[in-house]
């Protein structure tokens, strides 16, 4: 059996961390209650490994304890004939409102701190 291990998203993980330790400091509070983070499907970074490594590396930081809210951004295809935005069916590049082709376009792309809540 094998088992995919992600370690690029450990260091974007304490890199997160950081951040939100660093705005909480910046704000004078004591801890980070949630932080929103924003992934794109495309974007290369999984959600889930980024939440297990922060389960993990918070201890000991402002972040422990703190929630990690992640918003998924599925990807979007534009019509070149419409410019209608889309998500792409399986097997499938056409504009479901006039079945021109679809282009890739940057949503779906995503990868961002949105939000962060302290207290």
């Amino acid at each position: 059996m094998w088992y995919i291990i992600y370690m690029h998203e450990l260091p974007i993980t304490e890199r997160i961390i950081q951040i939100a330790g660093e705005h909480c400091q910046a704000g004078g509070a004591s801890r980070v209650r949630k932080i929103h983070l924003v992934i794109g499907d495309n974007s290369g970074i999984v959600g889930s490994s980024v939440q297990m490594y922060f389960d993990v590396i918070t201890e000991g930081t402002p972040c422990e304890g703190a929630e990690l809210d992640i918003r998924r951004v599925r990807p979007k295809l534009r019509c070149k004939s419409c410019g209608c935005l889309f998500e792409r069916e399986l097997l499938s590049f056409s504009c479901p409102q006039c079945g021109g082709d679809g282009e890739p376009t940057e949503i779906g792309k995503e990868f961002y701190i949105d939000t962060i809540e302290v207290e």
